[in-house]
């Protein structure tokens, strides 16, 4: 889930591999969350920008990981978005830190 940003728009299906969650659980956000609007080609294809793919982390770590409501989850964006925005973006980093000190550990172990 952590895969970094690199490419200015990501179809669907990427997303979907990114946050590990289904196209259907992306549409339906969509639907629920009006900050979240992707481009469409002429197709109806989705287009997710990298602000499209963090907006959509921050609902994912609203909803699966904390376990708010879709109604909560709504209600905590629209009253402060810059402060969930900035708490998710803290989240993240603490479990990279932390993924990076457990290989660090797993390594020394190994060397014993």
């Amino acid at each position: 889930m952590n895969q970094s940003i690199e490419k200015r728009y990501y179809k669907i299906k990427e997303v979907s591999e990114m946050l590990d969650l289904p196209a259907s659980t992306l549409r339906f956000w969509e639907s629920q969350f009006p900050l979240l609007k992707p481009k469409r080609n002429d197709g109806g294809t989705r287009f997710y920008t990298p602000k499209d793919v963090e907006t959509l982390r921050m609902i994912r770590y609203l909803i699966k990981d904390k376990g708010l409501k879709i109604g909560a989850a709504q209600e905590m964006i629209r009253r402060n978005h810059s402060g969930v925005s900035r708490h998710h973006r803290a989240i993240e980093t603490l479990k990279e830190v932390r993924s990076q000190l457990q290989s660090l550990l797993d390594a020394m172990h190994k060397l014993r």
